[in-house]
């Protein structure tokens, strides 16, 4: 998935040994890797982008547990989450091709947005299929398959009667039990600041997941304005308010993962209605003209204590 993953156990049950473990959870991520990566160019994903087909495609019962999920999201968030948005974040330099520091022409936007959209897409349970309503659809999960990942790991650690654990994984987590000291595990939530690594919060929580997403690492800058990699998939531009962090805490680390990044870009009027109306428990950093400020929804409070 191109970044890096860690899971610490606070105490291996009787049997179970530390190396063949390790495998197994290997063997997870790898095949997750081959069913969802867009940089495979064999993955199941990939195939089905490069198909110009427009008749129900079979796939595979995970890839299609993600994809229920990116379309409930999308509707949640009435397209502000939506998997369809690969050909936008290309245009503007952040896909896999080497990175461009200027915006597109306004025409190429309005070219690619034709390409976008969440309702293009259509599923069928039985049998479980997909359907590009235009060819040249193409489905990126990269805003949810890493938390899917994580929570895959987590039940194969649960299957092996293992019940204290962290596991991260290119910065989605999900927590259970105790930390090797026997307390919650304790997260850091980052300050949003380009120029180098700080704290904002430190978290004591366990069963529960955690995504953050920001606009502060990846981006741009040109003729003195700033282009975030967050593209909103509504306007093919990215976003420009003032939200620079969003932290999501929920059950499974694929829902948060996936409403991290519908928050950001809703931002910190939009996202915030919308996570205190469905009881979602987030944590908004937002800038303003003194650094930062902190505004979390009515079901964080239980986390700030």
């Amino acid at each position: 998935m191109g970044t890096s993953y860690t899971v610490k156990v606070s105490r291996l049950p009787e049997g179970i040994d530390g190396a063949r473990l390790g495998e197994k959870i290997s063997a997870v991520l790898e095949q997750i890797n081959a069913q969802m990566s867009t940089y495979l160019a064999d993955s199941e994903l990939s195939r089905i982008n490069r198909n110009p087909s427009t008749d129900w495609q079979p796939v595979s019962r995970p890839l299609y547990r993600v994809l229920l999920e990116a379309q409930r999201i999308s509707r949640l968030t009435g397209g502000a989450f939506d998997i369809t948005v690969g050909p936008l974040v290309n245009l503007w330099g952040f896909g896999p091709a080497a990175m461009q520091f200027e915006p597109p022409a306004e025409d190429l936007i309005e070219e690619q947005l034709n390409l976008v959209g969440y309702r293009h897409l259509q599923l069928r349970e039985e049998p479980v299929s997909v359907r590009k309503a235009i060819a040249g659809l193409y489905l990126d999960l990269s805003a949810l398959a890493k938390g899917y990942a994580v929570d895959q790991v987590a039940e194969l650690l649960e299957q092996q009667g293992i019940t204290d654990y962290m596991v991260e994984l290119g910065g989605e987590i999900r927590l259970r039990g105790s930390n090797l000291s026997g307390k919650p595990w304790r997260i850091a939530v980052e300050k949003p600041t380009p120029e180098k690594r700080m704290i904002q919060r430190v978290l004591s929580i366990t069963d529960v997941a955690m995504a953050t997403s920001g606009d502060y690492r990846n981006f741009f800058e040109f003729d003195g304005r700033r282009f975030s990699h967050t593209i909103d998939p509504r306007t093919g531009r990215p976003i420009e308010h003032r939200l620079a962090s969003v932290t999501i805490l929920r059950q499974t680390s694929m829902e948060a993962d996936a409403l991290a990044t519908a928050m950001m870009v809703l931002g910190p009027e939009q996202g915030y209605q919308l996570a205190e109306k469905e009881k979602i428990a987030a944590l908004f950093i937002i800038k303003d003209a003194d650094g930062f400020v902190e505004k979390s929804t009515s079901a964080f409070q239980q986390y700030l204590r």
